[in-house]
């Protein structure tokens, strides 16, 4: 493609090529202000060692090749870069803006400018043009399974840029599960001792019954979670922590058994979801509300992630202790209890002074009005929430879940879920045809989810987010109409930046013989079976229409 302003992904609002273009050279200078250090910082950063341009900065009140400005003209996040002969000028509505803005200008030169290192002489030109870009959803989310296989902290940073390179804004990540505590927490050393390392892992899916053999294991110290926050913050990406309560605990609940309803089980090495949850006494609550709080200190955001999913409760309906509790509640069911205890993390966390993000499991049983609900199952159950007033990310399964196979492919590694294409992720809309104004705007956005059951490492984790990253980053990303074979037609430039950053993406040809996973065999599902269940699954939430859950 030899239009650089054809190859931007995700696709800008607008781009017009110009005439002619900026050379960058040694002596070219950038002026920025102070309020954009960490921009200016990270563009010098990943500029100069492949270019030989570090861009010192301008003299006080002197000419400049590079300026970096923030306009409050601009729509938030948005920015507008003009390239012409005489430099290069890049306004934004606020930091995040400019930090979009310097993306794409890291495109517009050629892929040898990813590389870690000097591999081309140059020249480093800047075709000249002007570019005006806002997103067209505010949350552009990604999240990462770090639970089921531990990442460590060098990979975390590394994806981060990736989400960064596409425009993503938010780190979701998942820090606790059955199969793994990642997460310490002051006064409770056992939950990374014991919680955070498990027997074995299951060799593809859970069907199967096959396992590796192989302890696996770690865990995030407080120093690493800092930095993972600082250095997402600096590149505008907001990290979201999950802590899943009060199912998917048995990780905990084996570092501390007086957490659970009495059985004293190990850290699950199988995939799926586990019977064991944790009770619903006083100090169990409490326990929560501690690992709460030490979230809250090392994650300054705005939401926090509860969990709130797939809580089984066949314990408590089995638990004295549990049952008398639901009756003093005034509860129906001892079931109810999960609704409940949703209900008080979510309190704990608003007098805290953050909101509880959860999946849409919570909406069945009367999530309070300010949790944040991220829809996994499916536009109805977007549109429930929306409509019910809370405020909504979309991502659901059959569109947004990068662990599901690629293609029908029989080398495809661990092949799970239903057919996920490149295509279809490119489809994707975060909000449902046919929503009200005023429901589609509590639609915040989209995530794209990578779920770690069988990525067991960072080549694994990069065949299966890319190239189809690329499409779901395009759809939170661009306004209007989207041609999917335009795309198709833009991203081998793209491509070429991946190749540069050393990213092992998916060949468009298909998996290559290392990529596959013999070993480990899949469990394919249909569309049409997963749509069924899923319709199952969210009647409650969605009602027998599908308009959204009775009185909403």
């Amino acid at each position: 493609m030899s239009d650089p302003y054809r190859s931007l992904l995700p696709r800008p609002g607008r781009a017009r090529p110009g005439a002619g273009g900026f050379r960058l050279a040694p002596d070219t200078t950038l002026a920025a202000g102070p309020d954009l250090a960490a921009v200016a910082g990270w563009l010098r950063g990943v500029l100069g060692p492949a270019t030989g341009c570090w861009l010192p900065p301008a003299d006080p009140g002197g000419p400049a090749g590079v300026v970096l400005a923030v306009d409050p003209a601009l729509p938030p996040e948005g920015y507008r870069l003009v390239v012409a002969p005489g430099g290069v000028r890049l306004h934004g509505g606020d930091p995040a803006g400019v930090r979009h803005g310097a993306e794409t200008l890291r495109q517009l030169l050629p892929p040898a400018a990813y590389r870690r290192a000097a591999v081309a002489a140059g020249p480093w030109t800047l075709p000249a043009g002007v570019v005006d870009d806002a997103p067209a959803f505010r949350w552009r989310g990604c999240l990462l399974d770090v639970a089921r296989h531990f990442l460590p902290v060098a990979d975390v940073l590394r994806f981060v840029d990736l989400l960064a390179a596409h425009k993503l804004n938010v780190l979701h990540l998942h820090l606790t599960d059955d199969q793994g505590w990642r997460l310490p927490v002051p006064g409770y050393p056992r939950l990374t001792e014991v919680g955070g390392w498990r027997a074995q892992s299951m060799l593809g899916s859970r069907q199967h019954g096959r396992y590796d053999g192989r302890p696996h294991g770690g865990h995030y110290t407080a120093e690493d979670l800092r930095e993972i926050v600082a250095y997402a913050a600096a590149r505008q990406v907001t990290v979201v922590p999950e802590v899943d309560l009060p199912g998917h605990a048995q990780a905990a609940i084996a570092a501390y058994p007086r957490l659970g309803n009495g059985a004293r089980p190990a850290v699950a090495t199988g995939w799926g979801i586990s019977p064991h949850v944790l009770n619903v006494d006083d100090a169990t609550l409490d326990f929560c509300r501690a690992v709460l709080d030490e979230v809250c200190a090392l994650f300054p955001g705005r939401y926090v992630g509860i969990g709130g999913d797939e809580c089984q409760p066949d314990e408590w309906r089995e638990s004295p202790a549990a049952r008398a509790r639901a009756a003093a509640l005034g509860l129906a069911d001892a079931a109810a209890l999960g609704g409940w205890f949703v209900r008080q993390l979510a309190d704990h966390l608003r007098a805290r002074g953050r909101r509880a993000y959860a999946w849409d499991d919570v909406l069945a049983d009367g999530a309070p009005d300010d949790v944040l609900v991220a829809a996994w199952r499916g536009p109805a159950v977007t549109a429930a929430a929306a409509r019910a007033g809370h405020a909504v990310v979309a991502c659901p399964d059959t569109s947004t879940y990068l662990d599901y196979r690629q293609s029908e492919d029989p080398g495809e590694p661990t092949p799970v879920g239903t057919l996920l294409t490149l295509a279809d992720v490119y489809a994707f809309d975060p909000v449902p045809p046919g929503l009200a104004p005023a429901a589609a705007a509590r639609v915040l956005g989209g995530q794209c989810n990578v779920w770690t059951e069988h990525i067991d490492g960072p080549r694994a984790l990069d065949y299966q987010a890319f190239p189809r990253l690329c499409a779901f980053a395009e759809a939170v990303w661009t306004s209007g109409p989207r041609d999917v074979a335009e795309f198709a037609a833009r991203l081998p430039a793209h491509l070429a930046r991946l190749d540069a950053l050393g990213v092992e993406y998916r060949r468009p040809s298909g998996p290559q013989p290392w990529q596959t996973r013999p070993d480990a065999p899949g469990w394919p599902r249909s569309r049409t079976d997963r749509e069924a269940e899923l319709s199952r699954l969210t009647a409650a939430i969605t009602g027998a229409d599908g308009a959204g859950p009775a009185g909403a």
